[in-house]
């Protein structure tokens, strides 16, 4: 294979991430079809996400762990070819089988310690953080570009209301084959791999299952390289409240807004479509000039009241444009500068051990905060939103606490 140049590659890797996750978004408006039939459908469709999510407690550590013993590209390969076997699993729309499709789907999901790893090993110091914001920002818009990309397909092609999901997962299928691919054409971005030998992952593997476990291991990598802690505490606190992502189709299908899955596409169509421009002006003129530590502070603490506006904007689509609005101006781009702050953080020894640490953090909070939303969505629909909003108070806070002076740099 043609080396391609440093620039090309990271090119490369954005395309990938930016195509795993929209296919995985894209299913998003269908899902309340998968268990439309049962009781408390908003309820197992938070269970569904569950699943989804809690199997990368043990996966993203794992996965993280074998990209630095074997090398990243082949952990790309495997993590496209088990979406895509998993996205199949959909396409018969049953109950029992979008069961299956989360925990499959979440087995290779973990890959996202190795994109971060992958994205620092090609990165001078100087783009690190630039080139990291940017992953996260490709995440986020990821996410309001699935279902946006489900929208147009279900208007261009006038699908009608019966075979909408069946027409969504084929388009999830096309993107999932279509990384599988990209993620072949990928070259290695690893200079040194040793192998993993079966002891170790065992160990890995027994080590990822247990939260004290983890906690011992953060806390070591705190003591020789302070500030790591703080930054994945943060995100913890973070992805506690971007929850809502998965929350937001139930709220909007099963909610005082009662969008069907067209609606809910349009919706997205124009948070993309935003997100898309308020992210790249971010990143590529700001991100790099301003202090990223009272960034992350003023965003969270302007996008808390936002969050919890949500749940009263009762049924004015009005009211839930201009929310959308502030939410892409706010919420929606601290993701970004968390990343590129704890990449400042690895070498290329531990890099794919930190950020599958971290992943397995932010898989434990995601599992959290699905149980939190789906058991008070039963009481409330709209009293997740109050959750949320908590949470992002909470990143707020734990920003604002000053580091000690050998730990985070404010810059």
């Amino acid at each position: 294979m043609l080396p391609l140049p440093p620039d090309r590659r990271l090119t490369l890797l954005y395309a990938i991430i930016l195509v795993d996750v929209v296919a995985g978004a894209a299913v998003g408006p269908v899902l309340p079809e998968f268990v439309r039939g049962l009781r408390q459908p908003q309820l197992w469709l938070s269970v569904g996400t569950g699943l989804f999510l809690g199997v990368q407690l043990f996966s993203a550590p794992l996965l993280g762990r074998l990209s630095d013993g074997y090398g990243r590209r082949p952990i790309f390969i495997l993590s496209a070819v088990g979406t895509l076997l998993a996205n199949l699993l959909l396409l018969p729309v049953r109950t029992g089988l979008y069961f299956v499709n989360r925990v499959s789907d979440g087995l290779t999901n973990g890959m996202y310690a190795t994109v971060r790893s992958a994205i620092t090993d090609i990165s001078p110091p100087e783009r690190l953080f630039r080139n990291q914001g940017i992953e996260g920002a490709i995440i986020s818009l990821g996410f309001v570009l699935g279902p946006m990309a489900a929208g147009v397909l279900l208007t261009v092609l006038q699908v009608p209301p019966a075979q909408q999901a069946t027409y969504v997962v084929r388009l999830a299928v096309a993107l999932a084959a279509l990384n599988v691919l990209l993620s072949a054409w990928l070259p290695e971005t690893l200079a040194q791999h040793n192998g993993v030998r079966g002891a170790e992952l065992r160990a890995e593997l027994a080590r990822s299952i247990n939260p004290l476990t983890l906690w011992a291991r953060l806390r070591t990598k705190n003591a020789s390289n302070p500030g790591i802690r703080r930054i994945v505490l943060t995100q913890v606190a973070l992805t506690l409240s971007t929850g809502y992502y998965f929350y937001f189709v139930p709220f909007a299908s099963l909610g005082p807004l009662h969008l069907d899955a067209r609606g809910i596409s349009y919706f997205f169509m124009y948070f993309g479509t935003l997100s898309i421009g308020l992210n790249y002006v971010f990143y590529t003129y700001f991100a790099d000039r301003i202090n990223q530590r009272r960034a992350i502070v003023w965003l969270a603490a302007l996008g808390a009241p936002v969050l919890a506006s949500y749940g009263l904007m009762g049924t004015s689509k009005v009211a839930l444009y201009v929310l959308v609005t502030l939410d892409c101006c706010t919420f929606s781009l601290i993701q970004g500068l968390l990343e590129g702050r704890l990449a400042r953080h690895t070498t290329e020894a531990d890099r794919g051990e930190i950020f599958g640490l971290n992943q397995a953090f932010q898989s434990l909070a995601s599992v959290a905060t699905t149980l939190v939303f789906g058991g008070l969505s039963v009481l409330d629909l709209r009293l997740p939103w109050a959750w949320f909003a908590l949470c992002l108070a909470a990143v707020a806070g734990l920003a604002a606490r000053r580091e000690p002076a050998q730990g985070l740099q404010s810059t």
